[in-house]
């Protein structure tokens, strides 16, 4: 081979190196580009008029409010018990501080109460609480959460786990079903809560909270055994419409999450922290579940305003920034990155998104949008 030869084949090589460097440059900006809730896509975005079905916001927030009306988002403020948690212990300063963001949020946001499962065994308990539920309904209340701590910490005096199903919970359950609210059940967790601890999983979480690691506590019931519990709470009560926070705790089931929404008629789901879920699965198999059962699907997030927040304002941009990451996923067919995952859009029919970002929120909560809300 000539020097002339060697020498052309190297050149060869050097600008096939550089032009696959030039292309694998440009193909992380596209995936990296930036999206926003701007011009034709915010047009687009607000014509939906969005409903966030799952947040937590327990300070008022003149910015917070703000970017909820620019963007046409309205959202379910919900009240949790968790004790645990110093910020989120008292009952009491949450309940008065979500009751005053909605109030200051011009009909942007409505309210879910609760009751504290930690007075469970006491003489008064069911009384006290539904007194204490109708109450919030006369305030405007327009669902009731339970919450992971019902299966996954608190036990009886026996030591036994509650679990929601269990008959201290009845009178309760007929109340909400009575007054035609709907019930907001966070029941377990996801698998990792109760499997040795592994890089990657579940992103630190369990790391960060402990006390949610199951492998750790004697007695603790397995996740199937809380599932059954809800599906039991579920069958007994055919009139009670319930959503599944988080997919229902089914997030990497999804074959499993079908089947429940098939027996139960009066169970839905929301996507409140498992787009991430749904992100590391196959986009067809995705795609096709949210078709089948585009009736019983609510978008939620639960992104979080906790009292005490230094910089609502950078609070208010965050939530902004996974408003624009999620309509992306769900609305286009675009190829970018979700949270560190290389992903591609979902491009669900207009239709659909009418039932996954409002519709939906609007049937199975209804007074989610005030009470002049109907059914569409």
């Amino acid at each position: 081979m000539s020097r002339r030869t060697v020498l052309s084949i190297a050149l060869i090589l050097l600008f096939a190196a550089a032009a696959l460097k030039v292309v694998r440059h440009l193909r992380n900006r596209a995936l990296h580009r930036p999206y926003t809730l701007t011009g034709a896509v915010l047009a687009d975005y607000v014509s939906f008029e969005p409903i966030d079905a799952h947040t937590h916001v327990f300070q008022t927030s003149p910015q917070l409010t703000e970017m909820l009306q620019r963007l046409h988002v309205h959202v379910l403020d919900i009240i949790y018990v968790d004790d645990t948690d110093p910020a989120l212990k008292s009952l009491e300063v949450q309940h008065a501080a979500a009751l005053a963001f909605v109030q200051a949020s011009a009909g942007q946001a409505q309210f879910c109460t609760t009751f504290d499962p930690f007075d469970f065994e006491k003489q008064k308990f069911s009384t006290e609480a539904i007194a204490r539920l109708n109450a919030d309904f006369e305030r405007g209340g327009v669902a009731v959460k339970i919450w992971k701590n019902i299966g996954m910490e608190l036990v009886n005096k026996s030591g036994r786990y509650v679990m929601p199903d269990d008959p201290g919970f009845e009178p309760i359950i007929r109340d909400v079903t009575a007054h035609n609210k709907t019930l907001i059940l966070h029941a377990a967790d996801p698998d990792e809560a109760w499997l040795p601890a592994r890089p990657g999983s579940a992103p630190d979480y369990y790391t960060n909270h402990p006390q949610w690691t199951m492998t750790k506590k004697a007695g603790a019931p397995a996740k199937k055994a809380i599932l059954q519990a809800r599906d039991q709470l579920l069958s007994s009560h055919p009139a009670l419409r319930v959503v599944g926070a988080h997919l229902g705790s089914m997030e990497t089931h999804i074959d499993e999450l079908a089947d429940r929404l098939d027996r139960y008629p009066n169970f839905a789901v929301d996507t409140s922290a498992r787009v991430r879920r749904f992100v590391l699965q196959p986009r067809e198999n995705v795609r096709e579940f949210i078709l089948k059962y585009q009736d019983r699907i609510l978008y939620g997030t639960d992104l979080h305003l906790y009292a005490g927040a230094t910089n609502p304002s950078a609070v208010a941009q965050a939530w902004e920034r996974q408003y624009a990451l999620d309509w992306r996923y769900f609305s286009t067919a675009d190829r970018f990155v979700y949270q560190g995952v290389e992903v591609q859009g979902l491009d669900l029919p207009r239709p659909v998104l009418k039932k996954l970002y409002h519709d939906n929120a609007v049937r199975w909560i209804p007074g989610i949008l005030g009470p002049e809300t109907h059914e569409p």
